[in-house]
């Protein structure tokens, strides 16, 4: 039996040192498993269609499965937190949106996550603008007759709950316009719209593609939608900016976001499957029936992602403070 010498022991001891210290995803290629893809709410939302959509097509770049798992409760606190607390290999993602990210921080007392430290965003897959919309027997037409109308008389404008993201907007809306419109706060779009249809409210503040039926049945009317530019989908309606509210825009999104410390070459891998996914011709089809807006190409980034939850944490920090919203 050959002899083993002390410089050859001590080369393989520093080898096995170094192997130690080199990243996972540099020893083997990453994803070797199916990735979770958590959603934090129940199936069957906006944010579930989007994630199981997406996740799709990023199995299909990845190689692997993206299975989607619910994780509801707490207005989407608690499946954020199972990421948050995730480990950060790229193996947990998340499904996020407003809720989570940008609204339960200043509704939430007990919240077990920081939505600006505790992920990595991998990129903003979509949006669907808020709108008001009227009963048809509403007299206003326009923005401005609807904020007139306001103040002359009760203006009852359902959301989808107290600290809602359609609440939010509302009370945005309110501050810069001057305008009077009275919350009436609905737990989730169930029965806002049948009491709108019934004139029991008079409009709602809502995602777009939510009412957009009854605007083209004629029994409700879109006033203005909260978005950059009008709709192909409604091209008739006009954006709240050209009614006058300067640069105000809002809208519901989803986003895909890592935990905190993913590997870069990781993140690239994400990015890049993500990236695949939205652009694809099914994905954009859906998208256009769901009546959602792809994210811009800077959005679809983590750097743009990261900046545009920052913008609309303060927006949501801005409006919490206006409605005088208090954690519970």
């Amino acid at each position: 039996m050959r002899s083993i010498n002390r410089r050859t022991v001590l080369r393989a001891l520093g080898a096995m040192s170094a192997l130690a210290v080199v990243p996972r995803a540099v020893l083997a290629a990453y994803p070797e498993r199916a990735v979770r893809l958590i959603v934090p709410f129940a199936p069957g939302g906006n944010a579930d269609i989007v994630a199981r959509l997406v996740g799709a097509g990023m199995a299909e770049s990845l190689g692997q499965p993206v299975v989607v798992e619910n994780r509801a409760g707490a207005g989407g606190s608690i499946g954020a937190e199972v990421v948050a607390r995730a480990a950060p290999d790229g193996y947990t993602l998340l499904s996020g949106s407003n809720g989570p990210l940008t609204v339960n921080p200043f509704v939430q007392a007990k919240l077990g996550y920081d939505p600006l430290k505790d992920f990595a965003p991998v990129g903003l897959t979509s949006l669907v603008a808020h709108a008001l919309i009227v009963n048809a027997a509403v007299s206003a037409k326009t923005l401005p007759e609807l904020i007139a109308l306001s103040k002359q008389q009760q203006v009852g404008i359902g959301t989808s709950g107290i600290g809602s993201a359609t609440h939010l907007t509302l009370e945005r809306f309110n501050a810069a316009t001057g305008a009077k419109l009275l919350h009436v706060p609905y737990k989730g779009g169930g029965s806002l719209m049948p009491d709108l249809l019934a004139g029991t409210i008079q409009g709602a503040m809502t995602e777009f593609s939510a009412a957009l039926p009854h605007h083209k049945s004629g029994k409700a009317r879109f006033v203005a939608i909260a978005s950059a530019r009008r709709t192909a989908l409604a091209a008739e309606v006009p954006t709240m900016i050209e009614g006058g509210v300067k640069d105000f825009t809002a809208a519901s999104y989803i986003g895909v976001l890592a935990p905190a410390g993913v590997p870069a070459d990781v993140m690239a891998r994400l990015q890049a499957a993500l990236l695949a996914a939205i652009n694809s011709p099914k994905t954009q089809e859906r998208f256009r029936e769901l009546g959602a807006e792809t994210a811009t190409p800077e959005q679809m980034t983590p750097a743009g992602f990261a900046s545009f939850i920052r913008q609309d944490f303060e927006r949501s920090r801005e409006a919490a403070q206006i409605a005088g919203l208090k954690k519970e």
